[in-house]
Formats: structure tokens, sequence, C-alpha cells
């Protein structure tokens, strides 16, 4: 009897496993970032503050020049106070330029970031949505496969459709 009920156990055992295969997906979310309006106006947002920041670090460079210029053309006459006072003024500016640099870099970075969080939400809305409706079971990024075999779905498509892109 228990032999009987192994056998079942054993026959029915790979049809269910073959029911509930899992089903695999990949997806290429750049292209898919890329494609979005709101993507571009957010890109067009940090160009236009990283010019902002560009020209005004290039006054700050105009600055130092014409500093560095004036401190080269002091004659040999001048008294030494004179000449270390302008030395300084050239070296707090080159602090000055290197602190600027480094806080709008930061703040492009953290502008970039602030925008594209709620694009990748979205992109990610409509992955969650495209695996439930088609019954996957993961979802990988389809950055650089070594190999993809037939039983997995490239749900790219779906996801644009789910956008709205073409």
């Amino acid at each position: 009897m228990i032999k009987k009920f192994l056998l079942a156990i054993l026959v029915a055992f790979p049809m269910v496993a073959a029911a509930q295969a899992p089903k695999f997906g990949v997806v290429n979310t750049q292209t898919i970032i890329q494609d979005l309006p709101d993507f571009k106006e957010a890109q067009e947002q940090v160009a236009s503050a990283s010019k902002k920041y560009e020209e005004e670090f290039k006054k700050l460079q105009e600055q130092m020049e014409k500093n560095y210029a004036e401190f080269q053309a002091l004659a040999a006459d001048t008294p030494e106070s004179i000449k270390e006072r302008r030395m300084q003024d050239i070296q707090d500016l080159d602090q000055k330029m290197q602190q600027f640099h480094a806080t709008a870099t930061q703040d492009i970075q953290r502008q970039q970031e602030t925008l594209l969080a709620p694009i990748q939400e979205k992109v990610r809305q409509a992955l969650n949505a495209v695996g439930k409706e088609n019954n996957m079971t993961f979802i990988f990024e389809n950055v650089m496969p070594v190999y993809t075999g037939t039983d997995v779905t490239d749900v790219t498509p779906m996801v644009r459709t789910k956008l709205g892109l073409k």
C-alpha cells in the first residue's frame, strides 16, 4: 500500500512541477527610461542647472586669472606684506573655487536623483504590473546576458506599452 502511494506521488510530482514551472523575464529599463518624456524633461532641468554652475565657476576662474596677473605684475620693490596679502587672496579664491565645485557637483547629483526617483518608481510599478499579469516568477535586468534560453521572455515591449511608449 505504501509502495503504491509513493509510486503515485513520484509519478504525479513531475506533472505538478511542470504545471508550476517558474516563468522568467528580462527587461532593459535603461532604454525604457531614456524614452520617457519625464526623463527628457529631467535631463533638461539638470543641464540647465549645470550650465548656471558652469557660468558661475567661469566667473570665479576669470577673477582668479585677474588676481594672479596682478600679482605677477607687482614690481620688485613692492613691500613683502602687500605681496603676501595678494598671495593670500589668490589662495582664498582657489579654496573658494574648490568648495564651489564640490557643492555644485553635490547639488547637481542630488537634483538628478530627486528628478529620477519618480521616473524609476513609475517604471518599477509598470514592471510589477507586467510581472503579475504574466505570472512571472522573476524579471531580471537584461544588461549583458551570457545566455538566454527559450523559456525566458523579454518583457521590455510589454513594459513600454504599459507606460504608453511605442
